[in-house]
Formats: C-alpha cells, structure tokens, sequence
C-alpha cells in the first residue's frame, strides 16, 4: 500500500518544503552556541516552577491533571489580560485565547486567514518558522525589505499601490514581528508603525504582529501595534517562553470576538492544562516586573558584550544592526556565503544561523547570518565572535 497516495493535495505541495528544523546545525561537543535563540539555562526559573507544581498539586489534587483542567487555567488568561493592559493593548474575555506557544497561534491564524490563493505579506527577512508555517497553506507570498528601522513601509505602500493599479491580488494580511525583529533585531519606527496601520485601512488588509520580545526592551519600550489600533485590524500574538521557559509552551492571540471563534474553533480542546495551570501558579507568587527587569539587565549586558566584541575583531567587510532588545544581532558579510562559511565556524567551535534561512528567497540571505546573544555567556560570547572572525579573515582577507 502507498500511504502517501492518500494525502491531500494541500498536504503534497506542503511536504515539498524543507523539513521543519532543517536549518538547525549539528554542533559538536564544546561548540559556543551564537545560534540558540532560546535563553540560558540559568535564566530559567527552575525551583519557582518547582514550588509552583507544589502548590498547585497540593492545592487542587488532581484536576490540572484531568482534561478539563484547573480554575487557573482561567487565571492565567486574566494574568495574560493584565500583562497586555500594561503594554496598552485592552482586550475582554472573548479577545483572547491561550495557545500552546505562539507557533501554534501562528498555525491557528494561517489555518483560518489562508488558503492555496491568498496572498501574504512578510518582512524580509522574517521568522523561520513562520515562513514555514505559511507555506503549508499558501504559495503567494509579497516580501518586503527590512533595514536598521524595522518594515520599509514605503516600499510596502510601492507595492500595494503597483498591484492595485495593475489589478493583480493585494495581500489580505502582513506578518510582522516590530520589536526586536527575528532575525535582525531592529525595531520599527513610530512613524512607521502609523504608516502600516494606514496602511492597512486604505487597502484593507489584516496585520499578524508578532511580539514575543517586546518585553525584552534595553532602553525604552515600544507601543504594541494593537494597542495603537483598536478597530479590529492587529492580531497580536505574544508568548512566555522568551521571559519564562519556552518548554512550558504558553502562547496567546488576542483580536476580535470573531477571529478568536473562528480560532478557538479549530484549536478545540488542544490545551496543556497542567503547563497553563503551573504558569498561572507561577506568575501568583512570582514578583514578574522584578524578573523582567533582571532579564533586560542581563540580555543588554550580553548584547554589549556582542556589540563590543564585535566592534574590536571585525574586519571592515562586516557590518551590523545595533540590537535595542530581544536576543539577536544582524551581521553581514559582504561577498562571503555564510552558508558555506558555516562548516569552517563550526570546526572553529561557534556556531550561528545562515540568513538563507530566514528569506523566501534563500539567494538574498547568502551574506547575512543571525547571532544569538540569549543563551552563551558574556566571557563565551566575546570568544565566540574571536572565532568567528578568525574564520572570516581566512577567507576575506
């Protein structure tokens, strides 16, 4: 029996994509990891995990263990509710569902918003996973350049005003992630932000802003799309893994009534109630601004670190963008193909992610690479980038 004769067409086109993951290197043993965007294991609150599953268990025996789950789970989304008044965005109980992670939030909004003739919208370049995700529903995407101030959006209003003058599909929603962009770092301007929003009112498209690092601000924090727009047009998406522990998988949407029906029709009874009913535990005894602010303290000394070193061992050929938040720096390296590059980095011990991967068109990203300053330490970081400009000036200079 052929089992794949049984697929769907969808299902076919889609398991044409590269694999989910395919990007990630196999690093050897010692490697410096500039690659994981995902924090220190010290940066994770284990024992205040560890007290939370105490108390809940103790507390409420065995219901977040049952299907139905734990009254925190309720809990939780008002804590979440609370968080998002602390950022501007006001949303009721029927604005917002709780996802396991915001991948699957993301999946939820491809899976409602989009079919084999929408047309998307993206930064380029963009989030992995999310061009991944994307493409397993459509093949029609418009990518729109990133530089060191977020989403060009005039060459967004170029592209928007060029289709409809020529009669051609405009997009019915734009990804984009405004602060602290993955892969780039870089935080869309003010100016910019009302010129989206414009935007999408005179050709009447739907924004997906992406915000799990919005939080993880250094100097000054962003005003959230959604909390500028308060008609319906942002879904905002948001998560806990940046800021808590990305294995606990808590996500979030909040939009209109309707779209979050429309979500919580397909995502069903898909919850993890005992991961939703511990964070809820967690964030009840746990003082969360005093972590946030430990957090941005230590993420912009080891961006400082990053920035420094990369200042001091850089050839003039390589350039960045300067981070103001989140985890991740930009570089690029004029004339060399990072993807090629990586084997001798990785033979050097540091490891980073090749640009290619974050652009529908790989070809653009050639130059580029992203590096992560979340997870190695500030005396690793400072190692990592001597190596990698060891590796550089062998090939360069």
């Amino acid at each position: 029996m052929n089992s794949e004769s049984f697929f769907t067409e969808s299902t076919k086109a889609a398991l044409k994509n590269n694999p989910p993951g395919e990007w990630m290197p196999i690093l050897p043993d010692g490697c410096i990891r500039l690659s994981s965007g995902f924090p220190a294991p010290n940066l994770i609150p284990v024992e205040q995990l560890k007290a939370a599953v105490t108390r809940l268990l103790e507390e409420e025996k065995d219901l977040p263990l049952h299907y139905v789950g734990s009254p925190k789970m309720a809990k939780l989304k008002e804590q979440i509710k609370d968080r998002l008044l602390r950022r501007g965005i006001r949303v009721s109980e029927n604005e917002l569902l709780v996802t396991s992670g915001a991948c699957q939030a993301i999946d939820l909004v491809a899976r409602i918003l989009m079919d084999h003739e929408t047309v998307v919208a993206i930064e380029s370049p963009s989030y992995m996973e999310a061009l991944e995700i994307f493409q397993n529903y459509t093949k029609h995407f418009i990518s729109i350049p990133v530089d060191e101030h977020g989403l060009q959006t005039t060459k967004l209003e170029a592209m928007l005003a060029e289709r409809n003058r020529k009669g051609l599909p405009l997009p019915s929603i734009l990804y984009t992630i405004p602060t602290f962009q993955n892969p780039t770092g870089t935080t869309m301007t003010t100016e910019r932000r009302k010129h989206v929003l414009e935007l999408a009112a005179k050709y009447d498209f739907l924004i997906l802003e992406d915000d799990a690092y919005g939080e993880l601000f250094f100097h000054e924090q962003a005003v959230p799309l959604k909390a500028m727009y308060n008609e319906g047009r942002v879904l905002h998406l948001g998560s806990l893994s940046k800021v808590v522990a990305p294995g606990m998988r808590i996500g979030w949407i909040a939009a209109t009534p309707e779209l979050i029906n429309a979500v919580a029709w397909f995502k069903k009874d898909l919850d993890h109630p005992f991961a939703q009913a511990t964070m809820a535990s967690f964030l009840e005894k746990n003082d969360f601004e005093k972590r946030l602010k430990s957090l941005r303290d230590t993420y912009q000394r080891k961006c400082t670190a990053l920035l420094s070193a990369l200042e001091q061992h850089m050839p003039k050929q390589v350039s960045w963008y300067v981070s103001e938040g989140g985890y991740f720096v930009w570089v690029k390296i004029a004339g060399v193909d990072t993807s090629e590059l990586l084997t001798q980095a990785l033979d050097e011990g540091v490891s980073y992610i090749p640009g290619k991967y974050f652009f529908l068109n790989q070809r653009d990203g050639a130059e580029y690479l992203r590096l992560s300053f979340s997870y190695a330490e500030e005396r690793e970081i400072v190692e990592g980038v001597q190596k990698l400009s060891k590796v550089i000036k062998q090939i360069i200079l």
